[in-house]
């Protein structure tokens, strides 16, 4: 069985932008190359991955796919285009098109839970651009989408049907028992839309991995909401580097435990078999 990483970031400094990735972040302030990436993956038992962007930025896009045309090991990127511009979005997209598969774009996503404006994705022209995104089959991803976009995303979902939503990381669990029930109740909602999938990774506020009850119970809403059909597995790495070498061993741990509990074809489908489907990869990863 092979297992795909669906959720693995790489960036370079040195180019500028990526302005969240502050001193303050420690080992994370620093460029991330494929090299390193790839130390990690063979260690943690990944075979491939998708890389997903993490600047607001045409330059971020095109560094991952440069990556991606040069390491067959990448499978596809999850890229960015300006939600809030869908001229500008529909240009970028046709700039993307016909690039080979291996390197080319399998989803986009944008860094929404950091827009002021927290109603990004019911505004007009955002609608506009999840149409485009529809109509190339490329996925929508929302990251850490809870509290402020996961409501947002299942209207999305329901009100393009030809959009697959990609809920990254869960829509990002809290630990807290009110707002852990709050964040159930939404996702369950977001699940009722069969055009929804989520992302078992980034179990994690800060470098602090979630509880390990807390953890367990969001794992059992996850399956018990989408089935293992539309769940699938990735690292958030190298986002784990903030609690450490102990965290990011413990985080490897966690997922194997999790997984232990499935059959093997439940297992197939998380590891890698929904995100075969989603981000249109070759067959022979399932």
């Amino acid at each position: 069985m092979r297992t795909i990483d669906a959720h693995l970031h790489l960036w370079d400094l040195a180019g500028g932008g990526y302005t969240w990735i502050t001193p303050e972040l420690g080992p994370l302030h620093r460029t991330i190359g494929p090299a390193e990436a790839r130390a990690f993956h063979e260690a943690a038992g990944y075979d491939g991955a998708i890389l997903v962007q993490a600047d607001d930025t045409r330059a971020d896009t095109d560094a991952m796919l440069a990556v991606a045309a040069a390491h067959d090991w990448v499978l596809g990127v999850v890229g960015w285009v300006p939600l809030t511009d869908p001229e500008d979005a529909a240009a970028q997209l046709a700039r993307y098109a016909g690039r080979p598969a291996g390197s080319r774009l399998v989803g986009i996503r944008q860094l929404i839970h950091a827009d002021p404006d927290p109603g990004v994705l019911d505004r007009a022209a955002a609608r506009e651009t999840l149409a485009l995104l529809a109509g190339a089959g490329l996925p929508l991803e929302v990251p850490d989408a809870f509290p402020r976009h996961l409501d947002q995303a299942a209207r999305v979902a329901a009100d393009l049907p030809g959009l697959t939503v990609v809920i990254d990381h869960l829509g990002k669990p809290p630990a807290e028992a009110g707002a852990f029930a709050e964040w159930a109740a939404q996702l369950r909602a977001a699940a009722e839309q069969d055009n929804v999938v989520a992302k078992v990774s980034g179990l994690h506020h800060g470098g602090l991995l979630l509880p390990a009850r807390v953890l367990d119970a969001a794992w059992n809403v996850a399956l018990e909401a989408f089935g293992p059909g539309r769940l699938m597995l990735g690292s958030d790495w190298p986002m784990p580097m903030l609690g450490g070498d102990a965290a990011l061993a413990d985080d490897v741990a966690r997922r194997d435990r999790l997984l232990a509990t499935l059959d093997a074809r439940d297992r197939g489908s998380i590891c890698s078999g929904t995100a075969t489907r989603v981000y249109g990869l070759p067959t022979d990863w399932t």
